[in-house]
């Protein structure tokens, strides 16, 4: 009959330290998803919890009601309809030249260049520029009797256009606010994962006889797959709630002309609030803008999916 040895019994030290390595990772990551509870999820569903009722402000009695504030923003309030169609058109116009722009810049940073410390912290000089000043400024520039824009027009004979006053001039103001500023953000990010792609591939390459154009598009741009995703995401979503540009394209009025023709659907959740005072109209109109969010980042991200080549 032959016996088994028992395993060696484990030392105080040695399940400290096993344990440790199987609990010092979720601990580390834990505060993130903590504050996401407290700052994410709970306002989330209490503001959900808000769209169901009618809730006027300065008072705390609230009536369940269903659905009826969502009725009403889909059905009646047709501001709020516009504002939908606003924002994805700025958000078109701003997030694809932009992007396209950023992944150029990022391509010819990745080139050898004489200081290029310099020229990326150029780049990412708007970023950090108050996006207060940037509306302010911009507004000057597409101003319409003494802006820059239609005093370059008039020098050429072109008459002057009041960028404000129609829909598809305003939102080609405003977009450019918005391609200026994150572009330089989006050039570094496409620039740091550009120079993690081997310099072996591009040397292959080189030597199959593949002329800088073709390896762009056949290395470079399947190997930024992911992060193509990430920018497109992140764009989708800073693009759906834009905010303070239009507003202060507007001197600062959050009805975004006078037939709201660069109103976006953030402008209508603060707006309607100071009109109806009324909380549950408010939260229904913030819920009905993540919906339209989360359909806006899944079609981005099919049409991104579908670029590459994936089915």
């Amino acid at each position: 009959m032959t016996t088994q040895n028992a395993a060696p019994r484990l030392t105080w030290r040695e399940r400290l330290s096993r344990a440790d390595i199987k609990i010092t990772p979720y601990v580390l990551v834990s505060p993130y998803f903590l504050l996401f509870a407290v700052f994410g999820i709970f306002p989330m569903a209490y503001t959900l919890y808000a769209s169901l009722h009618e809730w006027k402000i300065g008072n705390d009695e609230r009536t369940f009601i269903g659905l009826e504030n969502y009725e009403f923003l889909l059905f009646t309030y047709e501001r709020f309809n516009w504002s939908v169609v606003n924002t994805l058109g700025m958000f078109v116009l701003a997030t694809v030249p932009q992007l396209v722009v950023a992944m150029m810049v990022a391509n010819a940073l990745n080139k050898r260049l004489r200081r290029p410390m310099m020229w990326r912290m150029l780049i990412l000089a708007p970023i950090v520029t108050s996006v207060v000043a940037v509306g302010v400024i911009f507004a000057r520039i597409w101003g319409n009797e003494y802006g820059m824009v239609n005093g370059a027009l008039e020098l050429i004979g072109i008459e002057g256009i009041n960028w404000q006053g129609e829909r598809l001039s305003s939102w080609f103001a405003i977009s450019s606010m918005v391609d200026w500023r994150w572009m330089g953000y989006n050039a570094l990010i496409f620039l740091a994962a550009m120079q993690t792609i081997p310099k072996s591939m591009y040397e292959a390459a080189t030597v199959d006889g593949a002329s800088p154009r073709q390896q762009f598009w056949k290395i470079t741009i399947p190997q930024l797959k992911p992060i193509l995703i990430f920018t497109v995401f992140v764009s989708s979503v800073g693009g759906m709630t834009m905010f303070v540009e239009p507003m202060m394209f507007g001197g600062g009025a959050l009805n975004g002309g006078p037939e709201g023709q660069f109103q976006t659907t953030s402008m209508v959740l603060v707006d309607i609030l100071r009109t109806h005072g009324n909380y549950g109209i408010s939260s229904a109109a913030g819920w009905l803008l993540f919906v339209v969010i989360v359909i806006v980042a899944l079609v981005n991200f099919l049409v991104v999916n579908r670029i590459q080549g994936n089915k």
